[in-house]
């Protein structure tokens, strides 16, 4: 089923020759769907691309030109393949530097810990010149948003903790209404009578969304919209349709 257009819409970038081999599974953008479609930001594309500073490039320029934000996760950490900030830095062209503010948490971060402040470990405080700090609460180094870029961590708690400090950054579309019913229908039961029903209501979004247990199929149906009215009418339209279905079943 097509979808009702969002004023706000996002993209992800999920970086990592890990991710692409299998060995890591990606969990960062289900989570960023779950955080952002709520608040009416609509995640429109999700890449996965290797560790490889043209592949990273390429996905920037074509993503932050046509969403209002976009979001990367991966390749922000010590080591010598962690090449996103690089990358980024590339892509907007500005300079790569050491961000003084970044120099001064992880410092603070190893001291207290008591633990040297190594070159690898330096390399994290790396970002395009005129970035902005995102807050990592949960191991010390921050990732940072420059334009429409939002450049973070990798491994899921800590993506998950700087997802919490930009989500009050972001300007916020109009909250979305979302109403569900579930149904022991497989799709190929209503998909023709549901497609009316989401013809006769073109103010909200009507997805369906299939479930399998091993014997039968069943699905989910979820009504999004900027308007509650127009949601509530909608899933009244929906719930009746089932209901003339079972009763001819």
């Amino acid at each position: 089923m097509s979808e009702q257009p969002s004023p706000s819409t996002a993209a992800m970038l999920v970086i990592g020759d890990e991710i692409l081999s299998g060995r890591t599974k990606e969990r960062n953008a289900g989570h960023l769907a779950e955080r952002l479609d709520p608040v009416g930001i609509a995640l429109r594309e999700i890449r996965v691309v290797p560790d490889e500073t043209a592949r990273i490039v390429e996905a920037v320029d074509y993503l932050r030109d046509r969403h209002t934000y976009v979001f990367t996760s991966g390749g922000i950490g010590p080591t010598h393949d962690d090449i996103t900030a690089e990358a980024i830095a590339k892509a907007l062209d500005r300079p790569l530097i050491e961000d003084p503010r970044a120099v001064a948490i992880l410092e603070k971060h190893y001291a207290e810990r008591q633990l040297p402040f190594t070159a690898a470990r330096r390399r994290m405080t790396r970002m395009p010149e005129g970035a902005t700090l995102i807050e990592n609460r949960v191991s010390g180094a921050p990732g940072f948003v420059i334009e429409n870029v939002h450049v973070m961590a990798g491994v899921p708690s800590i993506f998950e903790a700087m997802l919490d400090a930009v989500l009050p950054t972001l300007k916020l579309s109009r909250p979305l209404t979302i109403r569900t019913i579930a149904t022991d229908f497989g799709e190929g039961t209503f998909g023709e009578a549901l497609a009316r029903v989401a013809a006769d209501h073109p103010n909200v979004a009507i997805g369906s969304y299939p479930r399998h247990d091993g014997t039968r199929y069943s699905a989910e149906i979820v009504i999004r919209g900027l308007d509650s009215e127009d949601a509530d009418v909608a899933r009244i339209a929906v719930a009746s349709m089932l209901e003339n279905l079972a009763e001819t079943d």
